[in-house]
């Protein structure tokens, strides 16, 4: 393991000529996960168990205050801020996105859609802007270096949030398919740069 390397969720997409396409996000929640190997498989088993409420109104080890709906009982499936998604235009898949990152997760992602499609960014660049993020608790807002301007500041402090600087999270691995051309664009989030782009 490189130094670059994670230890805890990743995700990657794939896609090929037919436009046959996947997400996955592979996750292990914590320090490699239980670091129990299931078997002769060579997955590690995750310690998803910190995704239910251990004990209401008690942060976890994200940050994330949770209550009784969580808690731990039969049959009930950890809370997951994984979404590997896949987006489809006119019935043809437009973009292949997912990040590791705990609670940023969904932020990530949704950061990455927006860029492409409500700002025009190309692939690399809606991957690599600079991003933010908001949980509810604790009432604090984390912004990556050069994310908001000091106007933004300001009235997100003037209306009662708190703004911490965080320096990365989340590695976006990213598949833009142009509509117009069909061509595949392929972009290795640079906050892991043991990540790679690759085409055949």
């Amino acid at each position: 393991m490189t130094s670059n390397e994670g230890t805890n969720t990743t995700h990657y997409s794939i896609q090929d000529r037919y436009g046959n396409a996947v997400a996955v996000t592979y996750t292990l929640n914590g320090y490699f996960g239980t670091g129990e190997i299931a078997g002769n498989t060579g997955f590690f088993l995750n310690n998803e168990m910190d995704d239910f409420t251990s004990k209401p109104g008690v942060a976890n080890s994200f940050g994330l205050v949770q209550g009784n709906a969580n808690t731990i009982a039969p049959g009930k499936r950890p809370l997951s801020s994984m979404s590997p998604t896949i987006v489809k235009k006119n019935g043809k898949v437009f973009l292949v996105t997912g990040s590791p990152g705990g609670p940023t997760i969904t932020t990530t992602v949704v950061q990455v859609i927006t860029n492409i499609i409500d700002y025009d960014k190309n692939i690399a660049e809606a991957v690599n802007a600079p991003r933010f993020h908001y949980q509810g608790l604790p009432n604090v807002v984390l912004t990556e270096p050069y994310t908001l301007g000091s106007a933004d500041f300001q009235r997100l402090w003037e209306m009662g949030y708190r703004v911490a600087p965080f320096l990365t999270w989340g590695a976006a691995e990213s598949i833009f398919t142009d509509p117009k051309t069909g061509l595949l664009y392929g972009a290795n989030d640079s906050r892991k740069p043991a990540g790679i782009a690759l085409a055949y």
